[in-house]
């Protein structure tokens, strides 16, 4: 039998349906993962075990009497930091951060609260989301379930984690550069990171979204009917189209046609483990029906290099006006690299811009001529989890993002799935790729990877 902490929100709502599982349950078997889990990796920023069986209880009341808000009603779930939550400070990853109590729900935590979620506490983030690590000054070091001496990657870091050791079946994460897509890739998840405006976020900015972290892409559908509900707050929001996602999972792949992106043109190449698990992956969809044809490299390192800028000079514009006793507490990896940007002058930072929105149009080119990419997620698996970046690099902290950076930029949605494993067991993650808007396609390519692919390896057990 499957243990109740690796049940899926899916598995949950059927029981809660029958009687034969109830809220309370579920919730005491992920608070009894977290406690077993959490010495050794480090996931959680606060778990509110107390808050959370209040909420479960409340739940079975309503499943007892025909009342239930919705499928997700008692599911446990995890929030990353940086979303603001009622009564839990959202410090973002950093010791010079805000330890105030938030006073309102964040559009994404508002939804999943109104659905009847058990929030289970908040998740540990890298310094100001600007780490595809699980290194912080506040929170320590986040490490990887599969193996815990390396990376979950960030900046959703405990989040990819959580979901991973089985701290409930749902997580929300954050994406500016890939933050939902590296930590499921390391973790061995799902993640999608939708369309800009899609999810209705506070603030808003540049690319940046919150995602949907789960095992299976089922449970990711069932929180996007939930999370793209409307929300004023969100200025850059889409107009809201009520779909029910899990509905639109079923289809075929006979006759779509899908760009492989191996080469992207810059940052690190893939490992051969890496780049022989996404071929693998594209030869499944290719066997299924559809038209597989290379995708050309986009990426130029002057895009890099300006988006670098334009991320610095937004950290330096935050950063110098600390005091300085506050600039001491920021983690010296990113304090150095927050500096780097002190003498660029406003028209340096303006020809970064451009080369953001060059790397938008390019991205946009090169899905035009097919329905699909398929691409790595990180060209690498886990790396150390003590490492900032791989190797520490100050000088090219980005070179492990170039594959899911542009796609934030091009506001398109893209997706990380578990498609094997390197020669250490450590998961590698199939990054999908669809046209702006194409939210339920994404996840519908998803859903039908997780049918073609060979089994996955068992969850790690602490």
């Amino acid at each position: 039998m499957t243990a109740l902490h690796d049940l899926t929100a899916f598995e949950l709502w059927m029981g809660y349906r029958t009687g034969s599982l109830s809220p309370v349950e579920a919730t005491r078997a992920a608070l009894a993962r977290i406690a077993a889990w959490e010495p050794q990796l480090n996931a959680m920023y606060i778990t509110d075990a107390e808050g959370a069986l209040a909420a479960a209880k409340a739940s079975e009341k309503r499943w007892r009497k025909g009342e239930a808000r919705g499928p997700l009603d008692g599911v446990p779930v995890t929030i990353k930091d940086n979303i603001g939550t009622l009564g839990w400070p959202a410090p973002v990853g950093t010791a010079a951060g805000d330890m105030n109590p938030g006073s309102v729900d964040a559009p994404p935590a508002a939804r999943l609260r109104e659905a009847g979620c058990v929030f289970l506490g908040k998740t540990t983030m890298p310094d100001f989301g600007m780490l595809a690590s699980g290194v912080s000054s506040l929170h320590g070091v986040t490490r990887n379930p599969w193996n815990t001496a390396r990376n979950t990657a960030g900046s959703s870091s405990g989040a990819g984690a959580a979901v991973a050791a089985g701290y409930g079946p749902l997580a929300l994460g954050t994406d500016i550069g890939g933050s939902v897509r590296l930590p499921a890739a390391y973790n061995g998840i799902f993640a999608l990171k939708p369309s800009l405006g899609r999810i209705p976020i506070n603030p808003p900015w540049l690319g940046r979204v919150t995602g949907p972290m789960t095992r299976t892409v089922t449970d990711a559908a069932l929180l996007m009917n939930e999370l793209t509900k409307p929300d004023a707050r969100d200025y850059m929001s889409l107009p809201y189209e009520e779909q029910d996602y899990p509905k639109l999972l079923d289809g075929e792949v006979k006759g779509k046609r899908i760009g492989l992106l191996l080469d992207i043109g810059v940052g690190t190449p893939p490992q051969p483990a890496v780049r022989d698990a996404v071929s693998r992956a594209a030869k499944l969809f290719e066997a299924a029906g559809a038209i597989v044809a290379p995708a050309a490299p986009f990426m130029t390192p002057a895009m890099i290099a300006g988006m670098n800028v334009v991320f610095q000079a937004r950290a330096w514009a935050d950063f110098e006006l600390m005091a300085p006793d506050r600039q001491a507490k920021v983690l010296p990896f990113i304090a150095d690299w927050c500096r780097g940007a002190a003498g660029l002058g406003g028209a340096e930072v303006m020809r970064g811009l451009a080369q953001v929105f060059a790397m938008r149009e390019a991205a946009v080119a090169a899905t035009q001529p097919f329905d699909f990419l398929l691409a790595p997620a990180s060209p690498i698996t886990a790396y150390a989890a003590e490492e900032a970046c791989p190797g520490n690099n100050l000088a090219e902290p980005f070179g492990h993002i170039c594959f899911t950076v542009p796609f934030n930029m091009s506001e398109q949605p893209a997706a990380s799935i578990c498609c094997g494993y390197d020669g250490d067991g450590l998961p590698i993650g199939l990054q999908i790729i669809g046209h702006r808007f194409d939210d339920a396609g994404v996840l519908r390519m998803a859903h039908i990877f997780e049918q073609l692919r060979p089994a996955l390896h068992p969850w790690p057990e602490p």
